[in-house]
C-alpha cells in the first residue's frame, strides 16, 4: 500500500516528460524569404534577405527576412564585401544603398553569428536581344496593348502589383505560374513583355524562359522593371488593390482627389485631399519630402485626364512614389467601398507608419527627461561616446557587449533604447526581443547630448 504514492508520483513524472517532449518545438527562424524559395534553396550557415543597416562602432549587420530581423555581428578586419561579383573594402558598406537583396555567410561562436562575408546582387544576365528597356516599353504604353500590340505581363506576386504596377500590365505571378498560365495571350507570335522588381529579380527572366518553352516566340524582359518605371514615371493601382494594401493595413498615404472641390464634396475617398489640376502646382511645396518616398495616390471621376496631370505634376515635382487610381472614384465605388461626403482638406499631411518598435521622439524626449522608476533608458553607444554626454539616469551597455551583458538588463522593466542615429538602438531592440524581452522599445532618430547631460532628439 506504501509503495502507491511512489507508483502514482513515477507515473506523473513520467507522463510530464513525455508531454514534455511532445511538446512542439518553437518554429526555426526563416534563414531565406519565402517568395525566393522559388527559385533558391536555404544554405546552412547562409542568410539571405534585405540589407537594412551596418553599425561600424558595434561592428554588427542588419538583415530582413520577410517579418524577420537577424544582426550579425563582424569582423572589419577579415569581413569580405562582394557587390555584384566585385569584390570592395569593408568600409563601403558606409555608402552602399541600403535595401537590396543581400547573403551574409557566417559562422557561430558563443552563441552569434560572425559574417565571414556579404554578398550583393548584381544584375541578372539576358541575352541583350532578350531585353526591353524603358524607352520601348514608355512607347507601348503610350499605344496602349491593342494598338501597340502587345502584353506586358508583371511577373511579381500579388501584394507586391496591389502597391501598384506599370499601365496597362496584367498579372501573372512567376510564383504560381502553372496556375494562372491562361493570362498569356492566345497568339504565341504577340509581343510579350515581362517585368518584375529590378535588375536582380529572377521572376521575369524565369517567365521569359517558361513562356519560350510554350512556344512563345516574340518574348522580351524589361529587366529594370517596376522600381525603374516608377522612379521615372506614374505607376496606376486597381481601387479594390488600393483598398486591400493600403487602408485594410493601414499603410499611410497621400490621397489625392482631383476633381473640382464641389464635385469631390458630394462623395469623396476617405481621407482624400481636394488638390484639383489648377492648385497643383502650388500644392506641391506642402507636399511630405521626397525623401520620405510618400506612396501618393491620385484620382478622379473616371480614370480620366485629370488625375494624370496632376499625378505629373507630382511626379515632375521630385517625389518617387506617384500612382493613379484606375477607373478612379467609380471604380472605387463599383468595389462597394467606403464613401465619405462634405468638404475636403486641401492641406496635405502624411506620418509616415514607424519601424517596429520605435516610439515617438516626444515620448522618448518625455520619459528621457524624467526617468520613470519602472522604465530603463538602455544607452547602447560605446563608452568614448558615453564619456562625451549621458542621458543622466540612463544605463550604459554598448551594442557590442550587450549579448554577454544582457543579465544586466531587468526583465521587469520597460526598455528603452537608444544610440546616435538609431541604427544600433534598432539593432539592440532585436537582440533583446530574440532574448525574450517583451516591453522594448528604441529611438530611430539623431540624438546629441552634450557633457551636462541635456540632450536633443532630431528626426531622421
Amino acid at each position: 500500500m506504501r509503495s502507491k504514492p511512489v507508483v502514482l508520483a513515477i507515473a506523473v513524472a513520467f507522463a510530464a516528460g513525455t508531454a514534455a517532449a511532445q511538446a512542439p518545438a518553437p518554429a526555426a527562424k526563416p534563414t531565406i524569404p519565402q517568395i525566393c524559395l522559388t527559385c533558391h534553396k536555404a544554405e546552412p550557415n547562409a542568410l539571405q534577405g534585405i540589407y537594412e543597416n551596418v553599425a561600424f562602432k558595434s561592428q554588427s549587420l542588419q538583415l530582413k527576412i520577410d517579418a524577420n530581423t537577424e544582426i550579425v555581428r563582424f569582423d572589419p578586419k577579415t569581413l569580405k564585401v562582394v557587390d555584384a561579383g566585385v569584390a570592395k573594402p569593408v568600409d563601403a558598406l558606409r555608402d552602399l544603398p541600403k535595401n537590396r537583396e543581400a547573403r551574409i555567410d557566417y559562422v557561430e561562436k558563443d552563441g552569434n553569428k560572425y559574417a565571414t562575408q556579404i554578398s550583393f546582387k548584381g544584375p541578372i544576365k539576358i541575352a541583350p536581344e532578350k531585353l526591353s528597356s524603358y524607352d520601348e516599353v514608355a512607347q507601348l504604353v503610350a499605344l496602349g496593348p491593342e494598338k501597340g500590340g502587345y502584353t506586358l505581363i508583371d511577373s511579381r506576386p500579388l501584394p507586391r502589383v496591389q502597391e501598384g504596377t506599370i499601365p496597362t500590365a496584367i498579372n501573372l505571378p512567376y510564383p504560381a505560374w502553372d496556375k494562372f498560365v491562361d493570362r498569356l495571350p492566345k497568339d504565341k507570335a504577340r509581343k510579350v513583355v515581362f517585368f518584375c522588381q529590378g535588375v536582380t529579380c529572377m521572376m521575369s527572366p524565369n517567365s521569359l524562359r517558361k513562356a519560350e518553352a510554350l512556344g512563345y516566340t516574340n518574348v522580351k524582359v524589361y529587366r529594370e522593371g517596376y522600381p525603374e518605371w516608377l522612379e521615372r514615371n506614374v505607376g496606376v493601382i486597381a481601387a479594390p488593390h488600393y483598398k486591400d494594401a493600403f487602408v485594410d493595413k493601414q499603410i499611410p498615404a497621400v490621397l489625392v482627389d482631383a476633381r473640382p472641390a464641389t464635385t469631390a464634396a458630394e462623395g469623396a475617398i476617405p481621407g482624400a485631399v481636394s488638390i484639383p489640376p489648377s492648385q497643383v502646382r502650388a500644392a506641391v511645396a506642402g507636399f511630405p519630402a521626397a525623401k520620405m518616398k510618400a506612396p501618393i495616390v491620385v484620382y478622379d471621376g473616371d480614370n480620366g485626364t485629370s488625375a494624370k496631370v496632376v499625378a505629373q505634376v507630382i511626379k515632375e515635382s521630385g517625389q518617387p512614389n506617384v500612382t493613379v487610381l484606375g477607373g478612379g472614384f467609380d471604380a472605387w465605388k463599383a468595389a462597394k467601398a467606403p464613401v465619405a461626403t462634405g468638404a475636403l482638406t486641401t492641406k496635405v499631411a502624411y506620418v509616415p507608419k514607424p519601424r517596429p518598435g520605435s516610439i515617438p521622439n516626444d515620448e522618448f524626449v518625455k520619459l528621457a527627461s524624467a526617468i520613470p522608476a519602472d522604465v530603463i533608458i538602455l544607452d547602447v553607444r560605446n563608452q568614448d561616446e558615453a564619456n562625451a554626454g549621458m542621458i543622466k539616469g540612463a544605463l550604459l551597455i554598448p551594442d557590442e557587449e550587450l549579448s554577454a551583458r544582457i543579465a544586466e538588463v531587468p526583465k521587469g522593466k520597460r526598455i528603452i533604447t537608444h544610440c546616435s542615429t538609431g541604427i544600433r538602438a534598432e539593432m539592440a531592440y532585436h537582440k533583446l526581443k530574440q532574448a525574450g524581452y517583451q516591453n522594448v522599445g528604441f529611438l530611430y532618430a539623431q540624438l546629441d547630448i552634450d557633457k551636462s547631460g541635456k540632450f536633443k532628439v532630431t528626426a531622421n
